[in-house]
């Protein structure tokens, strides 16, 4: 890919503006719900429960989501989503300020803002390539623009806010998020309209949730940018469960210090997001994906082995840097590749594989620490992100990564042919011209 310098269309400063907002919000949310809870209770699988209602949707719901974004308009799922959570929120903000506030209430809330992130996200992701026409180069800077956003606003400016709002009241947070979801929702609901998918045959719900997922599985391709995310996420949680007691125990540093390396975490990520592109034109996406995986395993072990918390801070910042460049690299490469009327599916399933991961990664991470010792963690973690990286790199190497964007080019081939597998579309699906995802 040769360095693009046409300007993104207009309405992708639109659909830029509305999820910066909704980060920020996310970031206030994501610091002041686990605080509301923790003001509720001192019972730490109460804490747990809100904590874990937030990914259910994903594990209960994910593929079945996706199927119907792909069955739905994308800019209205987009923006009847958010105006719902706008809503929704007020019920926790009313029961905060008349100090009726729950456990339940606020498990409840989590979930379904859960569900609405599901929807959102799946169908934001399959919008932004009819937005772009499916070009790799417009879809590789406009996702390192929204990862780039995301990191600040979500990861900077949202936690802190949410603290200080806190402070003033227990409302403040959740009314701040309402407003940022409505904020999305009027934003979303100005962008142009994209192209309706083509309706279904008369398929049913489950049949066409398992296409998607065949589609996946059935793609070395698909497969193996799925696979990666799986099994960071498994990694990354070992680690991110005995993080702050590393810091503490191994590094010598209180919160303050943990909030620093954290921090060091979030630059590297914004770092990593702003170089994506570059990274791709010069070593082609599929040796970039491998060489920021490895850098991802290397900074891992480095951590694992830091001698002091500016070492632990360096390591931190070169693994943010690596992850922020695979997520702009690897869902800007599903977008330009995956048909429009499997994308919402493909998406689903691979952001599902991900979550459902999750889990493993915190009782592997827990069971390790307690087992052989707090720095066990980090080192099983870099050797399985290391392996991870062996064994996919074959699967997205840069001859696979140019074949599949060749047969995605419209002028080339405008229609990709379905991966072999048991599930098939039906034809009216089938003759859909593909637009374009995660």
């Amino acid at each position: 890919m040769t360095k693009d310098l046409r300007k993104l269309p207009a309405g992708f400063g639109r659909l830029w503006a509305a999820q910066t907002v909704s980060s920020l919000g996310d970031g206030v949310t994501h610091a002041a719900l686990p605080l509301l809870a923790l003001a509720l209770t001192r019972d730490p699988m109460a804490l747990a429960v809100v904590t874990a209602a937030g990914t259910l949707p994903w594990l209960l719901f994910g593929v079945f989501g996706g199927a119907l974004v792909d069955r739905w308009d994308r800019r209205r799922t987009m923006w009847v989503t958010d105006a719902a959570r706008a809503a929704l929120l007020a019920t926790p903000a009313a029961a905060a300020a008349l100090g009726v506030l729950s456990i339940p209430l606020l498990a409840a809330v989590a979930f379904l803002l859960g569900l609405g992130g599901l929807f959102f996200d799946t169908a934001a992701t399959a919008y932004l390539p009819d937005l772009l026409g499916r070009d790799p180069a417009l879809l590789e800077r406009a996702n390192s623009r929204l990862r780039g956003a995301q990191t600040a606003a979500s990861g900077f400016a949202g936690p802190p806010l949410g603290s200080a709002l806190l402070a003033l009241g227990r409302a403040f947070p959740l009314l701040a998020d309402a407003v940022s979801f409505a904020l999305s929702a009027l934003l979303v609901r100005s962008l142009p309209a994209a192209p309706r998918p083509v309706p279904h045959a008369r398929e049913s719900l489950l049949r066409q949730a398992r296409a998607g997922a065949s589609y996946v599985f059935h793609d070395r391709l698909l497969l193996g940018l799925a696979l990666r995310p799986a099994v960071g996420n498994i990694a990354f949680l070992a680690v991110d469960t005995v993080l702050a007691l590393f810091a503490h125990e191994r590094l010598g540093i209180g919160a303050f210090g943990f909030g620093l390396l954290l921090t060091a975490e979030a630059a590297g990520g914004l770092l990593g997001a702003a170089i994506a592109s570059f990274l791709g034109r010069r070593l082609g996406i599929g040796t970039a994906l491998t060489c920021t995986a490895t850098i991802e395993g290397l900074a891992v072990l480095g951590l694992a082995t830091a001698p002091n918390p500016y070492a632990a801070g360096l390591a931190l910042a070169v693994c943010g840097a690596g992850m922020g460049a695979t997520m702009v690299l690897g869902p800007s490469l599903r977008q330009a590749i995956v048909p429009a009327h499997l994308m919402g599916r493909v998406a689903s399933t691979s952001r599902m594989l991900a979550m459902c991961a999750a889990p493993f990664g915190a009782f592997l991470g827990g069971w390790l620490a307690t087992t052989y010792g707090v720095r066990t963690p980090l080192c099983a973690a870099a050797g399985l992100l290391l392996t991870m990286t062996a064994v996919t790199s074959a699967m997205t190497g840069n001859r696979r990564v140019e074949a599949a964007l060749r047969a995605a080019a419209p002028a080339d081939n405008p229609v990709r042919p379905e991966a072999p597998g048991p599930v098939r579309e039906g034809a009216a699906e089938n003759s859909t011209r593909p637009l374009s995802q995660l």
